[in-house]
């Protein structure tokens, strides 16, 4: 999800709490992340999505009229090792996933998907659809893909068309603001627009498993940047996760934070690059 613009701002406040299904239930756990590690991250960098390509590398997008694109990047240096601009005139970047060596990125509101070449970032094609476009995902075989609403749509990599979707509950409540997205071992894991959480969702029922709650890395990094004389705006929340198959963490981080946190969670196992149920992209 972007910036807040002029329709948006009447209802900050009632989005800034948090939204329906969000609120701990009784019959949802909370998991905690354990970092491992912390890599430098580009405080410019107005994340919208996250994938690990494998050998070190972060496949990454960025929103902001201007300034939004696709960028590979080495998660050890955090230094930016190519990147293209979004290719199209005032469009506001969002996700982006790789699929069999293509890379799709979606506009907010301009209803493009455009796709890119993984390792070279050139230009393949575009897509057209309807609504708006916020996170991105794969589980190998379609896309799977969020607009800000409960829904969750899988769409076929060829066509872009829609194949099923699902509605998102946590304890028979829509779950709104579905941002970022990452598939990990049969779940959809999900941030939520404004919020310090990180919805774990069953793709067949739609229903929330866990919710992790990453408010101790938010503190963290706004800690830092507080003292860095750059404190965090209100939209620097957190958003980007991408999943390690070999060690078995994830990689999460926010727009314009400085670092990118790897961290374990109960449940996510470490496995063989090649042997995930995710197609690699080529390196």
């Amino acid at each position: 999800m972007g910036g807040v613009r002029p329709r948006l701002l009447t209802a900050l406040t009632a989005l800034i709490l948090l939204p329906p299904g969000v609120a701990q239930s009784v019959a949802t756990p909370v998991l905690t992340p354990t970092v491992t590690a912390r890599f430098l991250h580009d405080r410019a960098a107005f994340t919208q999505g996250l994938q690990y390509l494998g050998g070190g590398t972060l496949l990454e997008s960025t929103g902001v009229v201007g300034q939004s694109g696709v960028r590979r990047v080495d998660l050890k240096t955090g230094k930016v090792l190519a990147r293209v601009a979004t290719p199209i005139a005032g469009a506001f970047g969002e996700g982006v996933t790789a699929l069999n060596g293509v890379a799709y990125h979606l506009t907010w509101e301009d209803g493009v998907a455009v796709t890119f070449d993984a390792a070279t970032l050139k230009e393949t094609g575009r897509f057209r659809y309807s609504g708006e476009g916020w996170g991105l995902t794969t589980d190998g075989k379609a896309l799977i893909m969020s607009n800000g609403s409960p829904t969750l749509v899988w769409r076929d990599p060829k066509t872009f068309r829609v194949k099923r979707s699902v509605q998102v509950t946590d304890a028979g409540q829509p779950v709104k603001n579905l941002n970022e997205l990452e598939y990990v071992q049969g779940s959809v894991y999900a941030n939520v627009w404004l919020t310090d959480r990180i919805a774990r969702i069953d793709p067949q029922t739609g229903k929330v498993t866990a919710w992790i709650d990453v408010s101790g890395l938010t503190r963290e990094v706004s800690a830092a940047a507080a003292k860095a004389g750059h404190a965090l705006t209100f939209d620097d929340v957190p958003n980007g996760i991408a999943f390690v198959p070999e060690r078995g963490t994830l990689l999460l981080t926010g727009k314009r934070w400085p670092t990118v946190f790897e961290v374990k969670l109960p449940g996510v196992k470490a496995e063989d690059p090649g042997t995930t149920g995710r197609a690699r992209t080529r390196r």
